[in-house]
């Protein structure tokens, strides 16, 4: 590792076997991200009172271009797998690679983007012609016939319902249609 790696250790001795593991671990950090600026590590046990049950907490605070500073701050609470130092390290170091993955993602600018499905709420509602119009977040009216509602829900729709929909290829005589429209009850959905 290119930039010096701090150690410290809390409410224990310090250990060159546990260095050692820490500094292996943190060399192998650079594979998956090789623009490290800074490295920071605190081994903890818990209080020494504790007799039965410690739980050692590993902290890395890494410091990277683009942000300000990659934490991982992992807190054993349930996983009595952490009474072992190294096990405790591999996991700390492992939530690390993940999080240096992500940063060179986003850099790269491969990080997949969810978009809000299409989404609306019901207008205007011809029960007995069988269709009925959704106005969509950006101002528009979609036509859509009862046969594009899933479930056969068509009968117990209402206006103001909120709904999910998929706008078919082309335009109807009526405008824009929607293939498929499936209500999505209280829920909302935010752009």
């Amino acid at each position: 590792m290119d930039v010096p790696l701090q150690i410290s250790f809390r409410n224990m001795d310090a250990s060159d076997a546990v260095r050692a593991k820490v500094q292996e671990r943190a060399e192998k950090l650079e594979k998956y991200f090789g623009h490290i600026t800074s490295c920071r590590v605190i081994v903890e046990a818990p209080e020494r009172r504790h007799h039965k049950g410690k739980l050692y907490h590993v902290r890395i605070e890494l410091g990277v271009p683009g942000r300000p500073e990659l934490i991982v701050n992992r807190h054993p609470k349930e996983k009595h797998a952490h009474e072992d130092v190294y096990v405790a390290i591999r996991d700390a170091f492992d939530a690390g690679r993940r999080q240096l993955e992500d940063h060179a993602r986003k850099i790269r600018g491969k990080v997949k983007a969810h978009e809000t499905p299409p989404h609306g709420t019901v207008v205007r509602l011809f029960s007995y012609e069988g269709y009925g119009f959704i106005g969509t977040s950006d101002g528009q009216e979609v036509y859509f016939h009862k046969n594009a509602v899933v479930n056969d829900g068509f009968d117990a729709l209402e206006v103001g319902d909120a709904v999910r929909l998929v706008l078919a290829h082309g335009e109807s005589a009526q405008g824009p249609q929607a293939s498929t429209v499936q209500p999505i009850g209280k829920h909302h959905l935010v752009d």
